[in-house]
């Protein structure tokens, strides 16, 4: 009886551990949604805060700034605290950040809003997959963790349609009024059903890594920011660059000397690796440096509404959702270079139509380059990672795991700081209207797209040139 019972356990997932892994999963949702919707509001926010695109773009770029150093420390603290707490904390968080945006009448008290909803997603995301890998029985674990990713592929999907369409129906003060009951629901439901005790650690955290590694995550952002309100030529842009420099350096005799890190880097040692982490970061550069770009374009230059423009991105991100399993797939089939190399071609396509036919564009050439794009970035994106952590020590998994979920949050606040900054740069020059201004930030961004593109290709053959390499001299002589 009692072994039957065992059986039924590893076999069966209580209602309890579903309830607690979809509150999680509602938070990280919740969080990442009114993230992505908000790039559609960015023409209504710059008019009635009155600050320049460079400025506005802290609400997504900071965001994720902040998502990304707090995603850093999760490694230690689930260990360090139980799950419960974690989630009651981000709930806390968010909630507050939620009401401050939603009631904020100057830009610092929106920002301050947004920063606070961060913590919460950096909190919540690996909060959801550390209860899927620690509750789920492992012939079910490709499920849930299946399950787990297409939660998260939705909410950017979802965004910038949810946001166009409060602002174009409602007020763009309505993406946060609608996520208070929600955000309480969810609340509702992880307390009552998250029950997951800490292991433990004896470690003693990194202080030094994480406050010199988010310094120098900020001095990058803010040299761009500064370049896009006070033009690339300015001081402001290059004692930022210099201080960015700087901590580097610090972060290097940081991570050589000191025996504690807050992230592996010692990984980045393995060339494969190295590539499949570079070609990472790329991807998530383009897929959200350019769900930034066209809402401002379509918007300022085609003269669209903020309605429009998430509809433009909605297409294309469902069909990147709906590849994400194929590629998974195809990657367990032939290995990583045959969806790589697609996942390169679609996206050196699309950035270069993008690039080519910026003054011809409409919206439904658009939304079916972006369409094109889009797929591609979902052929290449999880298999990268997927790859690299085929590489290393089942003891080194969880470090591959950090190292890229941290760096994948950063390419995102970085694309959008870059790219944000070159349009901003361009429109407070004078002697033409917006919309020509617009038009010509946004093609030096496709511009900077598609040679990042090219990057991403040259990783991949790079990588397949090494592993082919490898695996000749493995092969004994007959």
């Amino acid at each position: 009886m009692e072994r039957k019972s065992i059986s039924m356990v590893e076999q069966n997932v209580s209602r309890q551990t579903k309830a607690s892994i979809a509150a999680a999963a509602m938070l990280s949702f919740l969080g990442i949604l009114v993230e992505t919707s908000l790039n559609v509001t960015f023409p209504t926010l710059t008019r009635e805060f009155n600050v320049t695109l460079g400025t506005m773009q802290w609400v997504t770029s900071g965001y994720l700034l902040m998502v990304t150093v707090i995603m850093s420390t999760t490694g230690y603290l689930t260990k360090k605290f139980n799950a419960r707490s974690l989630f009651s904390v981000a709930i806390i968080f968010n909630l507050l950040g939620t009401l401050m945006c939603a009631t904020a009448q100057v830009f610092p008290v929106l920002l301050t809003g947004r920063l606070l909803q961060a913590v919460a997603t950096g909190i919540s995301t690996p909060l959801m997959y550390h209860l899927v890998m620690s509750l789920i029985p492992q012939r079910k674990l490709g499920t849930y963790m299946g399950i787990a990713a297409m939660i998260i592929s939705l909410a950017p999907a979802l965004g910038p349609t949810y946001g166009g369409t409060m602002a174009a129906f409602w007020s763009w003060r309505g993406v946060f009024i609608v996520a208070v009951p929600l955000l309480l629901l969810t609340a509702w439901i992880g307390e009552k059903n998250i029950f997951l005790e800490a292991d433990g650690t004896q470690e003693k955290f990194d202080w030094i890594g994480l406050v010199l590694l988010s310094l120098t995550f900020f001095c990058l952002s803010t040299a761009f920011a500064n370049g896009g309100n006070y033009g690339f030529k300015s001081s402001r842009f290059a004692w930022m660059l210099a201080a960015f420099s700087g901590g580097v350096l610090l972060l290097i005799g940081h991570f050589h000397f000191s025996s504690r890190q807050i992230l592996n880097f010692k990984l980045l040692l393995n060339p494969l690796i190295c590539l499949r982490w570079l070609n990472f970061f790329i991807l998530q550069f383009i897929n959200i440096g350019i769900s930034f770009v066209i809402p401002i374009f379509v918007e300022n230059y085609l003269h669209s509404s903020a309605f429009v423009a998430g509809l433009i991105l909605l297409p294309g991100a469902l069909l990147g959702a709906a590849i994400s399993p194929y590629a998974g797939r195809l990657f367990d089939k032939h290995g990583a270079f045959i969806p790589l190399l697609i996942s390169s071609i679609c996206i050196v396509a699309g950035t270069g139509m993008f690039f080519i036919l910026t003054p011809i564009l409409t919206a439904l050439s658009t939304t079916l380059i972006y369409l094109f794009l889009r797929g591609g970035f979902n052929f290449g994106f999880s298999n990268s990672m997927s790859d690299a952590s085929t590489q290393v020590l089942p003891q080194q998994k969880a470090d591959v795991n950090s190292l890229f979920n941290t760096f994948q949050q950063y390419a995102g606040s970085f694309g959008t700081s870059v790219l944000s900054a070159v349009i901003s740069a361009q429109q407070i020059k004078k002697g033409a209207s917006l919309a020509i201004l617009t038009a010509k930030g946004s093609h030096f961004d496709y511009g900077i797209l598609l040679i990042l593109a090219l990057v991403s290709l040259a990783t991949v053959l790079a990588a397949k040139h090494l592993t082919t390499k490898t695996d000749k001299s493995k092969t004994p002589y007959i």
